[in-house]
């Protein structure tokens, strides 16, 4: 099992034939990926080659769709097309939208985070790096060199820290590693992969990386407490950020006690969710874990 994704998923790229897009499909396809092709308005009906495959391009994630059976699209388009690009996948009924873009305008992610509501896409990201199913499926820009497939599965805000978290672990292994944006307003939250982690019956614990500024980690603490039965273990960025600062990463903001490393791993604690001060830290106590499972 894994989450979102796994070998059976089908992949297109929206803006496959660009720089980025061509670049990272060529690695998406190296790992193993089903890659069945690209969206490109201006050169549908061309194919190109990455990879050692060639794929076609389609003019519309609806078309793409139907050629191919595709049912994840990852989009590599410049920030001022990504919203035109979401809405023309989730019209598309696209059951899973991974969008790495970044830099795109908060209005515009807001516009697609209320234009998902009550449609059948699952959206991951923007500014993210996607998810991996190691050894089963990559939609994202993840190093799938990193760690094979194990019991442990991964959210995280950071995709440094997913990258840095699961060279620490890589002699447990991962179901899944899902990198969910630190923007400001995003698809997919730490909730949603927490349930998902939580139902899946391979996934035996989970870690879950936070950061600075916003309540999701208050938010996720809560939903732990209520929900999760099994271990999970937390880390949050920014244990050395000054207050009343906007830091560089998604602008995360930290105003009075609310949104502090500190707050958080607080109420994260308070759910039974250890919490390491460092990356390595917070790897040392998933050791503990998985040695006890």
């Amino acid at each position: 099992m894994a989450i979102y994704l796994n070998s059976d998923s089908k992949i297109i790229v929206q803006g496959m034939t660009g720089g980025m897009g061509a670049k990272h499909t060529t690695l998406m396809v190296e790992s193993g990926a089903n890659i069945v092709g690209g969206v490109n308005a201006r050169k549908a009906g061309t194919s190109v080659e990455l990879g050692g495959k060639e794929l076609p391009v389609f003019g519309s994630v609806a078309e793409a769709m139907k050629e191919t059976g595709a049912n994840v699209s990852v989009a590599f388009v410049p920030p001022a097309f990504t919203k035109d690009a979401c809405i023309e996948a989730i019209d598309a009924e696209i059951p899973l939208l991974v969008v790495i873009t970044e830099g795109v305008p908060v209005q515009d992610s807001a516009e697609v985070f209320a234009y998902l509501e009550g449609k059948s896409t699952r959206m991951i990201g923007p500014n993210c790096p996607g998810i991996i199913s190691p050894e089963q499926s990559l939609a994202g820009i993840t190093p799938h060199t990193i760690a094979g497939r194990g019991p442990i599965g991964l959210v995280s805000k950071s995709g440094t820290l997913t990258y840095q978290m699961m060279h620490e672990l890589r002699d447990f292994g991962f179901t899944t590693a899902i990198g969910i944006g630190g923007d400001p307003v995003i698809g997919t939250t730490h909730i949603d992969a927490l349930e998902a982690f939580e139902n899946d019956p391979e996934t035996k614990a989970i870690v879950m990386i936070g950061e600075i500024g916003g309540d999701a980690e208050e938010r996720a603490a809560a939903y732990i407490q209520a929900n999760v039965t099994k271990p999970v273990v937390g880390y949050v960025a920014g244990f050395t950020a000054p207050e009343g600062k906007t830091m560089g990463h998604a602008g995360a903001i930290v105003s009075g006690s609310s949104g502090t490393a500190q707050a958080k791993k607080e109420a994260l604690e308070a759910a039974g969710v250890k919490v390491g001060k460092t990356p390595s830290e917070t790897a040392e106590l998933m050791r503990e874990i998985m040695k006890n499972l």
